[in-house]
């Protein structure tokens, strides 16, 4: 069973370690994913062997809080974001509170250093008393408002599972209490008229440093706070849709009831203007809907009678009534926002090394404060300089950074992919889409429209263009073909008016006949022809040129005389070749995978510019074709409907469904999109490469200032550069560190796909451009792609060169294809890469680099 449970009294990646190890140790428990960003875990267990008490209660044994949400995702999702916001606000409280008392401490405790006015019952020796307890009395205001510190953080600690609050306890409390010892010493020396003693202390109290601690500490949660209830944007965007109440039909009476009332089978009503509020089935009237919300769709929809309507969709014209067939958790909008809290709330594989780093770091920096502390005594500094320098290294250590730096990144990610009609389903797909470097797609709904029209119509016979189409669906008519289908369909659109066909017989393999206004009508492939004795000599040529475009030619016939030729066709969709274009430029191999014909086939990958087809492929083969792409080294992503292509989607690194629409088959695939639109297929590669770009700036900026920050704090620089850190800097660096990942990671909310106009796209595709050896610069809006080629020694075998592409496609931000023959590869990248680093890559894969031109 899978259950996400609400976790309460985590602040920092350490507590996300630590509640997902005590989970973890209970037996039935499979898998454990805690989400500090969300204050939420996602646990899949064994009901046999635990319960949600029991999980529940390791929760709480490690010192944190977890319960069960509401059962309704809008609810629970509601609860949520109220939560936030009452954190947000209890956080400002403190805030205020905190600044409202260190402001008149700082300027008691430092006021005389800058040439402030101070009273004077502040100032000399002999008031060192009112000095020190002055102090003591503004800090206790600061430490009360953020007792929570102390209570988490202690708390974790004698659970031996220290956390962020444990560090701040722990340097806080250090400089409490060496403050208040100081005031015991300048009592003593008072008392003996130890004035030496009572100036020492009095500059040693360290009451300012504790609230400064607390302070900057609460500035930056509350920063923190107020940018993480942003990247929760996109699923309160998508919960705004639902209406709150719906018009339903009860008794012959129209009743505006909530929207939770709303009962599968109700009659719903809807008027112009107004969103639907369940997913349902029309049963009376006629309206266009906007389906934008959901969709991306920007052209309404005509909608009649038996058709399927959405929740958070918008009734364009008139009036309508449906039956509710979807309501609660089980309309599409209510799948699709959970999807993306699930996908923000997962973990991507990158994240896995922050997590190991963040379950040991704080216990790991205790040690490192003590061993700082038990240095500098024995060295032979004072205690106050050995307490200050363990207060610094304990309160610049940041473990929050290291646990914001993926999950923020995440959840803004797949919320803004939702708001470009694009599902991710995980954070592992997100992560691994932007290693894809070949695209496998389906071609009948993938990039032609998956319905045949009719293309041409060519007569040679004593009929009109119209007389021939009108003949040609009154016979077609009887028929459950495609192609007669899209016949049928376009003498409709036309108007016509057709004869009801007699004595229908249909032929497999050849085409159909039937009597119409008493005169026999022939209609088939050239096959079927010679076989009714037809000859068809007169349109050979314009059919053979037809098959050529990937079109497919039907003949026509009355009695024994050839009446002409329709031709069928899938066509191409509108922007498929522009989307196929975009996956060469960002140097990603395009393949097309069909069951057609291998002529027709071959027609459509003309057309498009795909140099891979592999056509008259069954549907069980299409994973086998994967697979082999797969063993050859290259990260392959799948892209089809998410139906016929399931094994292939199944299979692929990344499985791609298309146009999944209001249906939304969401377990079908790893990234779902909700239009037919290819282009939003690159764009979900390029949001994967932006959101995997972020992380890995905020990896680096946390690693980096960690390791940069302890060593400083710890007074490693002091002895040969006199560097000393005061703690309250250590506290203000540690809180920056924190806003400064959030911040980045909120940068995502700017993502716009980059496309580029066609007519700049190079005639040939990366490996087209591979076989000439040269250098090209070719401008594509803001975009620019270069290729290198470089020479290789040593590779023997297949095995070589598989070896030697995986090693230059590991360099992030280019796309290596080797050729063996030659020695060479062939590099493209849009930003430059240096050349010693691709030598380096070579040379660690086994191989000798030579010239790079």
């Amino acid at each position: 069973m899978k259950q996400k449970f609400e976790v309460t009294g985590m602040t920092c990646a350490a507590c996300q370690a630590n509640v997902e190890k005590s989970v973890c140790k209970l037996a039935g428990v499979d898998l454990v994913n805690v989400n500090l960003l969300s204050n939420s875990m996602v646990v899949e267990y064994d009901e046999a062997a635990v319960t949600e008490g029991t999980i529940i209660g390791a929760v709480k044994a490690a010192g944190y809080g977890a319960f069960v949400p509401g059962k309704e995702i809008s609810v629970s999702t509601k609860k949520g974001n109220e939560r936030m916001e009452e954190e947000r606000r209890n956080m400002k409280f403190r805030l205020i509170v905190s600044f409202a008392f260190l402001v008149p401490l700082m300027y008691v405790s430092m006021g005389h250093m800058m040439g402030l006015p101070v009273p004077g019952i502040l100032v000399g020796e002999e008031n060192a008393l009112i000095y020190s307890f002055t102090q003591l009395l503004l800090t206790l205001p600061v430490v009360y408002v953020n007792r929570k510190f102390y209570l988490v953080g202690f708390q974790a600690l004698f659970h031996r599972m220290p956390n962020m609050d444990s560090l701040i306890a722990m340097g806080s409390s250090a400089a409490l209490v060496y403050g208040c010892v100081a005031i015991y010493g300048i009592g003593y020396g008072l008392g003996h008229g130890d004035l030496e003693l009572v100036h020492r202390y009095m500059h040693d109290l360290y009451f300012e440093s504790a609230a400064m601690i607390l302070a900057l500490i609460t500035l930056g949660k509350f920063l923190e706070t107020r940018s993480k209830s942003k990247t929760s944007e996109a699923i309160e965007k998508l919960m705004d849709l639902a209406p709150k109440t719906a018009l339903v039909e009860k008794n012959g009476a129209e009743v505006e009831i909530p929207l939770e009332e709303v009962a599968v089978g109700d009659i719903v009503i809807v008027k112009p203007g107004q969103n639907i509020p369940v997913d349902g089935i029309l049963v009376e009237g006629t309206t266009s809907v906007d389906q934008s919300a959901l969709t991306g769709e920007s052209i309404p929809v005509e909608k009649k009678p038996g058709d399927p309507i959405s929740a958070a969709t918008m009734n364009k014209n008139g009036a309508i009534r449906f039956r509710a067939t979807k309501v609660g958790d089980d309309t599409t909008l209510a799948q699709i926002i959970r999807l993306v809290e699930e996908a923000g709330s997962s973990k991507a594989p990158i994240a896995k090394l922050a997590d190991k780093i963040a379950g040991i770091f704080v216990p790991v920096v205790i040690g490192i404060a003590l061993a700082a502390v038990a240095v500098w005594l024995l060295a032979g500094e004072t205690i106050s300089f050995a307490v200050s320098i363990g207060i610094s290294v304990l309160v610049i250590s940041c473990p929050c950074a290291l646990g914001l730096a993926t999950p923020v990144a995440i959840m803004v990610g797949t919320g803004k992919g939702a708001s470009h009609g694009i599902l991710i389903h995980s954070a592992e797909s997100l992560e691994v889409a932007h290693t894809i470097r070949t695209v496998v797609m389906d071609k009948t709904g993938t990039i032609t429209e998956g319905k045949p029209v009719v293309t041409d119509i060519l007569v040679c016979g004593p009929l009109s263009e119209e007389a021939l189409l009108t003949a040609a669906a009154a016979i077609e008519k009887p028929s459950e073909h495609p192609l007669s289908e899209a016949i049928v369909r376009a003498a409709q659109e036309k108007g016509l008016s057709l004869l009801k066909a007699e004595n229908f017989l249909a032929k497999p393999g050849y085409g159909i006949e039937a009597v119409l206004d008493g005169k026999r009508y022939c209609a088939g492939n050239q096959a079927g022809m010679e076989a009714w004795g037809i000859g068809t000599d007169r349109m050979g040529a314009e059919a053979e040129k037809l098959a050529e475009q990937g079109k497919t030619p039907l003949f026509f016939a009355r009695e024994d005389e050839l009446l002409g030729v329709i031709a069928v066709a899938d066509v191409v969709k509108p922007t498929s070749r522009k989307a196929i274009e975009e996956f060469k430029a960002m140097g990603i191999e395009v393949v097309m995978l069909t069951g057609d014909n291998r002529k027709t086939a071959a027609a459509i990958g003309k057309e498009l510019g795909i140099e891979h087809v592999i056509a008259e492929v069954i549907p069980q083969e299409k994973e086998k074709h994967v697979r082999e792409l797969q063993e050859a080294g290259k990260r392959v992503a799948m892209i089809g409907d998410g139906i016929n292509d399931a094994p292939a989607l199944v299979r692929s690194d990344v499985g791609i469904a298309i146009g999944a629409g209001t249906d939304v088959a969401i377990e079908s695939a790893d990234i779902v999109l909700m239009k037919s639109d290819l282009l939003d297929a690159v764009t979900a590669i390029q949001l994967s490469r932006s959101t995997i770009r972020n992380i890995k700036e905020n990896l680096f900026w946390a690693f980096f200032y960690n390791s940069v920050g302890i060593p400083l704090a710890a007074g490693v620089f002091y002895s040969a550069l006199g560097w000393k850190l005061n703690p309250m800097f250590g506290a203000a660096a540690m809180s920056l560190s924190s806003v400064c990942v959030v911040s980045n990671a909120l940068r995502l909310r700017n993502f716009k796909p980059k496309f580029v106009t066609g007519d700049k796209y190079p005639e040939k595709s990366v490996s087209g451009a591979a076989s000439e050896n040269i250098e090209k610069k070719e401008e594509k809006g803001e975009n620019t792609i270069m290729t290198k080629t470089m020479k290789i020694q040593g590779m023997s075998c297949n095995h070589c060169k598989m070896s030697a592409e995986k090693a230059l496609n590991a360099i992030d931000g280019i796309h290596a294809e080797v050729n063996l023959e030659k020695a060479e590869a062939v590099i493209t990248y849009e930003k430059d890469v240096a050349d010693d680093v691709l030598a380096a890559a070579i040379t660690e894969a086994g191989f000798e680099p030579g010239t790079i031109a």
